[in-house]
């Protein structure tokens, strides 16, 4: 019983600082390993591969938060190679907005070696034992940048579409349902390569003429035309 009390009075009597080598050289220990670790950090995309219909790409990414020493002297941290990309994707189905160099996003970087799923493209053991690391990081796009030019706004009082130079559907089949189409545009033209059909259950108007080849419907005249109960000829071209 003697013993053991003695025990712990040398266990209370220890000193945290002399146990752990001291607490200050600990602490640097840990503060080291933890700065070996990646998690999350801001980025500029420098390059862009796989752009446009196609598998997605890749991106090198310059991280922004440089590196500081121990004396305070500040270090850029160098670049980060062929990093996959985000785009938002389901099956054959995607939204398809590259990121451009210059974009600011986020790179999150994976806790075990990706490069073999990154090559296979499917389920793969690591190739090496390094984790949380530059090598394995993932680019999410969309912060910090500026004002765009072309985009698609969900607006409180409905969707735009805006492009400075030119929006294209292509379909088999496109079919606009509502309860009024309104076009605003110094011109309108359909080429249809077979028929083109304009009906309306309260008819058809135009506030100028309407042409048929060189026949206007406003001003054509008729040939054949005598007094009488006799229908008139075809329309003068």
């Amino acid at each position: 019983m003697l013993q053991s009390a003695n025990n712990n009075e040398q266990i209370s009597n220890l000193n945290i600082n002399h146990s752990l080598g001291g607490a200050a050289e600990f602490n640097a220990v840990v503060t080291n390993l933890m700065s070996k670790i990646q998690t999350i950090t801001v980025v500029k995309v420098v390059a862009v591969s796989g752009t446009g219909v196609s598998p997605v790409g890749e991106v090198d990414v310059q991280p922004l938060v440089q590196m500081l020493d121990g004396a305070g002297n500040v270090y850029p941290v160098g670049r980060i190679f062929s990093v996959p990309y985000f785009r938002l994707q389901g099956g054959a189905n995607a939204i398809i907005c590259d990121p451009a160099v210059g974009d600011i996003g986020l790179c999150a970087f994976a806790s075990r070696d990706i490069s073999a799923v990154k090559r296979n493209k499917a389920e793969s053991a690591p190739a090496s034992r390094r984790q949380h690391d530059w090598n394995d990081g993932l680019y999410i796009g969309g912060f910090l940048n500026g004002t765009p030019a072309q985009y698609v706004q969900f607006a409180s009082d409905g969707i735009v579409i805006h492009s400075p130079t030119g929006i294209t559907l292509e379909a088999p089949s496109i079919k606009l349902q509502a309860s009024s189409v309104t076009t605003q545009t110094g011109s309108f033209a359909v080429n249809a390569s077979q028929t083109a059909q304009f009906t309306g259950g309260a008819g058809i108007s135009s506030d100028g003429d309407v042409k048929a080849g060189s026949v206007s419907l406003k001003n054509h005249t008729h040939k054949g035309v005598t007094t009488g109960g006799g229908n008139t000829g075809k329309p003068n071209s």
